[in-house]
């Protein structure tokens, strides 16, 4: 490998970097703004992102062509993974498949009394991984996150291997 990237190699990582970015920029619109709350699984998919992002950030800071190239496959890696988790979620909300994981949700109890939490466990969403909270032409959040990273991690992996 050169010294330096070349213009395909650049691009996969500007990539690696883009999509997890855009995927987890959706995730948190949807909660924050859109008021849909992930369920276990959905936090599954999004900590590979988390990773990518950290990968890709450090290509860019980091010297040698060789380095870089491997934390952009890295990155390409954990959004793959990101893909494969929402494959399996989008699976289980269309009852194609039985999850591994009773969708729960966390109440802090400490220091506060027992009618306090209850309060709050009865205040809380609760988001079910079986069901699809929103869809767009029929496929889920899940299925959008899987088709997104599986197809933007083989990019990657494509413009990283291409000959400039």
């Amino acid at each position: 490998m050169t010294a330096i990237l070349n213009a395909s190699q650049r691009r996969a990582r500007i990539l690696a970097f883009l999509v997890p970015a855009a995927l987890l920029a959706g995730a948190w619109s949807f909660q924050l703004i859109g008021h849909l709350y992930p369920c276990e699984m959905c936090h599954w998919q999004r900590w590979p992102h988390y990773g990518a992002l950290v990968l890709a950030v450090l290509s860019f800071i980091v010297g040698g062509a060789r380095t870089k190239a491997t934390l952009v496959a890295g990155a390409a890696a954990l959004i793959a993974i990101s893909g494969l988790i929402g494959i399996f979620h989008a699976g289980v909300e269309s009852h194609w498949w039985q999850g591994i994981t009773a969708c729960t949700m966390t109440i802090s109890g400490a220091g506060r009394s027992t009618d306090a939490m209850l309060k709050d466990l009865l205040a809380a969403p609760i988001v079910r991984c079986d069901a699809a909270q929103w869809t767009l032409f029929g496929v889920s959040l899940a299925g959008w996150n899987a088709a997104v990273s599986l197809v933007g991690a083989g990019v990657i992996g494509w413009l990283l291997r291409r000959r400039a």
